[in-house]
């Protein structure tokens, strides 16, 4: 498991790390078959659910951070 901050981005995450952003935001996922749930602070239930080629955007303190996906067991988080 690793924990990176905003200070990483980009990152590539896995389902075992948490990112924590500058305003104390924190992103999480878990994979659902082709899919990952995206998790965002201590909820449980997805923020979105989020497929190969797609993209969602977070804005937390003032800012924008894709995350995107594709095939493999990982997620992309970057500032925008």
């Amino acid at each position: 498991m690793a924990d990176y901050t905003q200070k990483d981005l980009p990152v590539t995450m896995h389902s075992d790390d948490l990112l924590r952003l500058d305003d104390g935001t924190t992103v999480r996922f878990d994979v659902n078959g082709e899919g990952k749930d995206i998790m965002l602070n201590d909820d449980f239930g997805a923020a979105c659910e989020l497929y190969p080629g797609n993209e969602f955007i977070v804005s937390a303190g003032g800012r924008d951070f894709r995350i995107s996906t594709g095939f493999e067991e990982h997620i992309v988080v970057e500032a925008v």
